[in-house]
């Protein structure tokens, strides 16, 4: 079955770094974007950054200079430097099937925590 599995998330001081990755796997449709949001509690989950599987990426203005997304086939990385506590969240990935039918269009894997303290 397809699937979307997340990693990389912890405990990190401010000002320190993380490198999260998301696998997609056994999808029979092609995979376009692949997307990181988060959401923090009691906030609505927000988009962070993009890839397209041409490599077009774009970012929230809160965390361009700070955070890059890179991609290698079906797996998108997102590498956070200068890490804030209002970073602070769980951190989805999807991966946007534009073949697919629209209810199964975007594959969501459960999230990983990651936490900055100050």
């Amino acid at each position: 079955q397809v699937q979307v599995v997340e990693s990389g998330g912890g405990l990190v001081q401010a000002g320190g770094s993380l490198r999260l990755s998301c696998v997609a796997s056994g999808s029979i449709f092609r995979i376009d974007a692949m997307n990181w949001y988060r959401q923090a509690p009691e906030k609505q989950r927000e988009l962070v950054a993009t890839i397209t599987s041409g490599g077009t990426t774009n970012y929230a203005d809160s965390v361009k200079g700070r955070f890059i997304i890179s991609r290698e086939k079906n797996t998108s990385y997102l590498q956070m430097d200068r890490l804030k506590p209002e970073d602070t969240g769980v951190y989805q990935c999807n991966a946007d099937r534009p073949g697919a039918s629209s209810r199964y269009r975007f594959v969501w894997g459960q999230g990983t925590q990651v936490t900055v303290s100050s």
